[in-house]
């Protein structure tokens, strides 16, 4: 099945702590249903010193479930449900997202 979140899209929260914020995708693990969003769902970890990165306590985001976030439409910014459509012809024929809400494409 083709992915509705992609690394890259503007998603809206829509349920736990954040509810509400938006974000862009930094990562997509289809595996285990979970996106990593940016700003959005942050945790403390201890982190032990390296040649590279100094020690102590970072913040860093944590994975959200992908029912608790849903695209935002590129109209309004309002979330919304995310439809497929066929365009083109023949050959050229390519399959795009598109915002449920407003019907725009979500994909240039």
């Amino acid at each position: 099945m083709a992915a509705k979140i992609r690394k890259g899209d503007k998603v809206v929260v829509l349920s736990g702590r954040d509810k509400g914020r938006t974000g862009e995708v930094v990562e997509v693990r289809p595996s285990q249903s979970r996106v990593v969003v940016r700003g959005v769902n942050m945790v403390k970890r201890h982190q032990k010193q390296t040649a590279q990165q100094e020690g102590g306590i970072i913040s860093k985001e944590a994975a959200i479930h992908l029912s608790n976030v849903a695209i935002a439409d590129p109209k309004d910014g309002k979330p919304t449900r995310v439809g497929f459509k066929v365009v083109g012809e023949g050959d050229a024929q390519r399959k795009v997202r598109v915002a449920r809400r407003s019907g725009v494409e979500i994909d240039g």
